[in-house]
């Protein structure tokens, strides 16, 4: 029980803050020397992160349900920029499922997004709203999350500096971050709930508890990433990767 709150706790914070969920989970472990949330543990732990980014944007859900023309373009601004990660998931699952096991390789991924975050303060800060973006914008997004596919590279980090660099609001470039990162999040949630259920392996009681952890952390996390963006930017979290990265690095 304790384990699935504790990994709950890490899924939620971390899915969201530019930090790297699956660098954490793959580095917190190791530094401790203690195994990792398990197959089943981490694709439910992914629904409930699902599940905190749809509350949260729940009134975004709601306008693409009517599927008018305004919601017709996000949609399409999605799908676009879903198919990178989707296509480049497929092809390179093996690698990087071999990356997992090597946490020392995780930690200077971590680096490097802290590198990007740090970069990323550098750029002017633009005022284009989700609406004003085009297909060449999602796309660009799009290949940065795919990119956030190695362990240690932050989704959320990855899309709103991308989105940044294309003259996005700081809070815009992360509505449009967490939108996208919907089809992801829940294909990848439900992809491994399945390879659990058809392995015949039984997913524990105590998972539900951090299901509910990661949506309740997960939620709380979007609400302080969007303030302390319009405050501070990216900057903190930037250093924070470079620094825990290294640390992990010299230690593991």
């Amino acid at each position: 029980m304790l384990d699935a709150i504790i990994w709950g706790l890490i899924q939620g914070l971390t899915e969201f803050l530019p930090v790297s969920s699956s660098g954490h989970l793959v580095l917190i472990p190791a530094l401790f020397d203690r195994p990792g949330p398990d197959l089943a543990t981490n694709a439910m732990l992914h629904l409930g992160t699902l599940g905190a980014v749809l509350a949260y944007y729940r009134s975004d859900i709601a306008r693409m349900a009517k599927f008018d023309r305004q919601a017709r373009k996000l949609i399409t601004l999605i799908v676009i920029g879903t198919i990178p990660a989707v296509a480049l998931g497929l092809l390179f699952e093996d690698r990087v499922e071999e990356l997992i096991s090597d946490p020392k390789k995780v930690a200077f991924m971590l680096i490097a997004t802290g590198v990007v975050l740090l970069a990323a303060t550098q750029l002017r800060i633009g005022d284009r709203q989700t609406e004003d973006i085009g297909p060449f914008d999602a796309l660009v997004v799009g290949l940065s999350q795919a990119f956030a596919l190695i362990p240690g590279i932050s989704r959320s980090g990855m899309t709103i500096s991308s989105g940044l660099a294309r003259g996005m609001e700081r809070v815009e470039s992360a509505r449009f971050a967490f939108l996208l990162g919907i089809p992801v999040i829940a294909g990848a949630g439900l992809l491994k709930i399945a390879e659990v259920l058809a392995a015949g392996d039984a997913i524990p009681a105590s998972v539900w508890v951090g299901v509910a952890v990661a949506g309740l952390s997960g939620y709380a996390a979007i609400a302080i990433l969007l303030r302390l963006l319009t405050r501070v930017g990216l900057a903190p979290f930037g250093f924070y990767c470079v620094t825990f990265g290294t640390i992990a690095a010299f230690m593991l």
